[in-house]
């Protein structure tokens, strides 16, 4: 597997070596060992997955301390933008994101660390999406910043009339009226 560092410190994208010929094709999705020694040593305790369609944007989503996960994400069928924000305060990076576009064609994956908020929005008719976690979901914890806050910059690729976002979702606040639960000092890779 490749990584690629981005724009923002602990955040990265993933592109697996593809192995092609006239059967299709075969790839590593996920090895612990090589994760662990390129990326960081990291505990994955659970799976998920989501089918959305077109226009579908979720997020901007984390957990709160003690619950704070880490995100391995990925699209196995269609094509997402995927977005992390930088949310930790004191940050230099603080509010600025790295979006980056998951499809069924280029299996790359996206690495977000505990201290951002996730989110992403569905550019293709349909999206079947994956992310490990590695701490266990905590209804208790949930927390957010609003998708749709100018200030963040974020281009969703999704016109405003063919947006579809949960209830939970229009409520969030924006980031200017935001107490991040997260320093600089959280660590990344716990």
């Amino acid at each position: 597997m490749e990584v690629i560092k981005t724009a923002i410190e602990g955040v990265v994208i993933i592109e697996p070596r593809i192995f092609k010929d006239e059967r299709g094709y075969f790839f590593e999705s996920f090895s612990q060992r090589e994760f662990d020694e390129k990326v960081m040593p990291i505990n994955f305790v659970q799976d998920n997955e989501s089918m959305s369609s077109y226009g579908v944007m979720r997020g901007l989503h984390f957990q709160r301390p003690p619950y704070t996960q880490s995100k391995l994400v990925r699209c196995v069928r269609g094509a997402v933008l995927d977005v992390a924000v930088d949310i930790r305060k004191g940050s230099p990076t603080y509010g600025q994101h790295v979006a980056v576009e998951l499809t069924e064609e280029n299996h790359r994956q996206f690495f977000v660390p505990r201290g951002f908020a996730h989110g992403f929005s569905v550019l293709s008719e349909t999206a079947v999406f994956q992310y490990k976690c590695d701490n266990f979901y905590a209804p208790q914890a949930d927390g957010g910043i609003r998708l749709l806050d100018d200030s963040l910059k974020i281009d969703w690729r999704i016109p405003a009339e063919k947006a579809i976002l949960s209830a939970k979702d229009t409520v969030h606040p924006f980031l200017k009226d935001f107490d991040s639960p997260f320093d600089i000092n959280v660590n990344l890779y716990e």
